[in-house]
């Protein structure tokens, strides 16, 4: 008789932290003559795992996450570029899939591929999945996206451009269930994550030490009070975004297209931040234009 897979427990007590104490990779003065890894690989513990594109393969570099679970991995975001050569992400994360699954040997293990929201720099690798064995991709647009996590636009908590952002949609990966709504305000089609296991919460591009884009400004304003008032409910270790853009010195940017970034703030964001952009949301009231505070800039678009 076939012996049943060991079931990880992800749900007792508190959730926990992983380790976020780590260098990432961040460019070089000469592209050119760069010699870091196409995909930084991080073990934040041995179930979750977040990935950075080299810099000098895309200037956007932006942050991939891909999390365990008993019966699937789900992989958020895909990276800034097509070309498997120059971006090996299958590659990559078919490695990390094999290496977990020979650690907790089981059947049938599938990998569920999902996004932060529809922009180039973080939908470019879907092509790299598609028609891998066991393997749900589901395309980052709207409809698509929305169908698959059961949102529906009837007005709510914001108008029907927008969709209501108090739904609330579960994905199961096995006893890892990540909690999910739209996060609308940089894309209409944002969506937020959190992991009850580790305490994460996934921001995409709506909350990250940048440049913060907003298309929609009544809809970024709803969602950040939307993050706040669930992190009074909810404990939340970390908050992660997709890039990092600001430097260490107060208020300070690298410029658009840098691809050496040698004095980066960390990745990780905290709850008291997240306050922080509401405070700023304040004095910018909605005026368009770049507006700089210390650990973000608010970059408000033309409604």
């Amino acid at each position: 008789m076939q012996t049943p897979p060991e079931l990880i427990e992800f749900t007792t007590g508190a959730p926990r932290p992983g380790e976020l104490g780590v260098s990432w990779i961040h460019g070089s003065e000469s592209a050119k003559h760069n010699t870091d890894p196409d995909i930084q690989v991080h073990g934040y513990d041995e179930h979750t795992f977040i990935l950075r594109q080299n810099m000098a393969v895309n200037y956007e570099a932006p942050f991939m996450f891909l999390l365990f679970g008993n019966t699937r991995a789900v992989l958020i975001d895909t990276g800034a570029t097509d070309s498997a050569d120059f971006f090996p992400l299958r590659r990559v994360v078919d490695g990390l899939v094999d290496a977990w699954v020979a650690a907790h040997p089981r059947d049938g293990y599938g990998l569920l591929v999902l996004h932060t929201h529809p922009h180039g720099d973080h939908v470019a690798g879907d092509a790299q999945f598609a028609g891998r064995p066991g393997t749900l991709l589901v395309d980052a647009e709207r409809d698509s996206a929305w169908e698959f996590f059961g949102f529906t636009d009837d007005g709510g908590a914001t108008d029907g451009a927008t969709g209501r952002a108090d739904q609330r949609a579960r994905v199961d990966l096995g006893g890892r269930v990540l909690e999910c709504w739209p996060g609308p305000g940089h894309h209409s089609a944002a969506v937020t994550y959190y992991d009850p296991a580790t305490g994460i919460l996934l921001t995409g591009d709506t909350v990250y030490p940048g440049r913060l884009y907003v298309q929609d400004w009544q809809a970024f304003v709803r969602t950040i009070e939307l993050l706040i008032r669930f992190c009074v409910t909810h404990p939340v270790s970390h908050v992660l975004g997709c890039h990092v853009e600001m430097s260490r010195k107060p208020g300070v940017d690298y410029p658009i297209h840098s691809t050496y970034q040698p004095d980066e703030p960390p990745l990780q964001m905290t709850v008291e931040q997240l306050g922080d952009i509401r405070r700023a949301i304040d004095v910018v009231a909605g005026r368009t234009g770049r507006h700089v505070f210390r650990g973000f800039i608010l970059c408000v678009e033309e409604a």
